[in-house]
This record gives C-alpha cells, structure tokens and sequence, in this order.
C-alpha cells in the first residue's frame, strides 16, 4: 500500500513539474526569436523620430540578447502617417510598432490626445517633459485602448517645436493671410492655420517637396530637424519661430502585436520604450541648435517671433472649442509647467 502511495505521489509531482514547465513558457520564458517591425515615415538619420527608432531597436534588441528583432522600415515605405494608422485600427498588420504625431489620434475618439495638439499649450519643452514624466501621462497611452482602438501607447517623446516656413519671405503674422498651408488633416490644425488667416491645406507628407516647389501650396510646418533632413529649406527658405506645437510624438504597438508576446518580450519592449524616450529627450535640443546652425549656414531666412501674444489671441477660437470637453484635465497639463 505505501508503494502504491509513493508511486502515486511521485506521478504527481511529475505532473506538477510538467504544468509549471507549460506555464513557464506560455508566460514568457521562452527564447523564440520575434521580429516586429517599426514603421517611421521620416528619414532614420538626422531626425529625432529617427534616433528614437534607433535607440528602441537597439535596447530591445539588447535586453532579448538578440531574440526580438526590430526591424525598422523608415522614410515612408510603408505609407503616410494616416495610412499606417488606419490600417492598424482597421486590424491590419502592415507594422507592429509605429510612431506618430499623437494628436492623430484625435479623429478617432480619443478626447486627450486632442489636448496634446492644441496651439500653445506647451510653454517650453521642460513643461512638455514634466507632463511625460507624469501619472496623467500614462492614463494619455492607454485611452486608445481604453475606448476600443486596437493599439496602446508605450511612450512619449517630442521633436521640437513646430514652426511655419514659406516659398517667399515673411516678416509677422500678418503674412500668413491667404497663404495656403499644408498641415495634417485634423481639426485642430487646421482650425489653427484659418485662424490665422491661411488655407489649410492636405498634401501627403511624402508630397510635400514636390508641392513646394510646383507651388501646389505656400508653406507648411514641422520640427527644424525635419524640415532640414527632407531637404524642405531648398523649396521654402523662410522659416518663422512661432512655435505653434509642440512636436508631441507617441510610439505605440497593436494589440495583436502585444498580445503575441511573452510577458518577458512586454517587458523587454516597455522598457525599450523608455529608453527611446529618454535619448528623444537627451537629443532634441541638441540636434535643435546643430539644425539652427546648418540652416543658417544654407542661407535660410529665420524669422524669430518673440512675443507670441497676437498667436495667441488669433487662435484663441481652435484653443477654447478643443479644450472646452476636458476643461479640468487641460489645465491639469497646463498646471505642470
């Protein structure tokens, strides 16, 4: 009978050894090698989107001892911005990772993402880096999963302030009546530039050299370092200091990318994240400065606004519409500067 009893015993603990095998590599303790592919739309060198691609690939990479791969397709390849977004909300897997302009997210229901895009929020960059750094920040990344779109936030990062630049000189805000302008297609953009007495106007970013140059539109707007690194300065010359946005980008993964992970791969790739956002942090100025400099040395006009009071008071309609739903939770960021 004990005999019985010590075979039985021992069955068991086989049995139990075997479970906390399968679980052990359901819950991520396995080493299978994962590729997951970042999209970026702008160039990979001589961009913060860029450096911050770069510095995911390399920590994720690092942590996995090489078994999660990040294969990173830049410049465009897979498409713009807003076709890359729709197809992952629409289910698609053309990427796994992506970074975008985060108040892209604003057309499809998320409330505080269009926060984040509203003119003048952002007094200075430390402000912008204090609201990261924050608990409402996290509560940020998560709302696209939390009212049901296929993606979650992994991270903040920025790429400068925003600033307009045009085909013919400028001097005040005054110049940019009847100006057509290419932005994003978003209501707060384009809100923001009729304000001011512009024409918005949608162009593909991939398109926009060429729009320049044929006179397709007047002038646009981006970080200094993109408009330098996609050669813009050779078509539009004439670059004002408005400021008008902060370049808030948020790097995100889909759902069905996550949940194809192992815990030990979530943990790999969050901390990835983080590490892409402080280089994004460590960088922008940096780069910022080095891109005033080579802007200058190429002959482009800068035009500094140092007082953007008139901005301001012009955009006033787009800043109190876009604010007016989540009145409390702007001044909660506004508050962090």
């Amino acid at each position: 009978m004990k005999k019985n009893i010590g075979v039985i015993i021992g069955c068991v603990l086989v049995l139990m050894l075997a479970v906390l095998i399968i679980l052990s590599y359901v819950n991520g303790n396995r080493s299978d090698t994962v590729t997951l592919t970042y999209a970026e739309v702008n160039p990979l060198e001589g961009t913060i989107p860029g450096s911050m691609a770069k510095a995911f690939k390399e920590k994720a990479e690092e942590l996995s001892g090489g078994t999660l791969i990040i294969d990173i397709q830049a410049g465009g390849v897979l498409g713009t911005e807003d076709q890359i977004l729709d197809n992952l909300l629409g289910g698609g897997n053309i990427t796994d990772v992506t970074r975008f302009s985060a108040f892209a997210l604003a057309q499809y229901g998320c409330d505080k993402a269009t926060l984040l895009g509203i003119p003048y929020t952002f007094v200075s960059e430390d402000h912008f880096w204090n609201f990261a750094d924050s608990e409402l920040a996290r509560e940020f990344l998560m709302e696209p999963h939390e009212v049901g779109l296929p993606i979650r936030g992994l991270c903040y990062g920025e790429e400068g302030f925003r600033h307009f630049f045009f085909k013919d000189p400028v001097t005040d805000i005054n110049d940019l009546k009847g100006r057509k302008i290419r932005v994003s297609s978003d209501p707060i953009m384009t809100g923001m530039v009729t304000d001011l007495g512009g024409f918005a106007t949608a162009v593909p970013f991939t398109e926009l050299y060429s729009a320049l140059s044929t006179g397709v539109v007047d002038g646009a707007e981006q970080p200094a370092p993109n408009y330098l690194s996609n050669a813009f300065p050779e078509v539009a010359p004439y670059f004002m200091l408005d400021g008008h946005t902060l370049g808030v980008m948020e790097l995100v993964i889909s759902d069905y990318s996550w949940e194809r992970l192992s815990d030990r791969q979530r943990e790999w790739v969050t901390q990835a994240a983080q590490y892409a956002s402080q280089v994004c942090r460590d960088e922008v100025e940096a780069m910022t400065e080095e891109t005033y400099a080579t802007l200058r040395e190429k002959g482009v006009t800068i035009v500094d606004v140092p007082d953007k009071t008139d901005w301001v008071t012009a955009c006033r309609s787009t800043i109190q519409t876009n604010s007016s739903k989540l009145q409390d939770t702007y001044r909660e960021i506004l508050d962090l500067q």
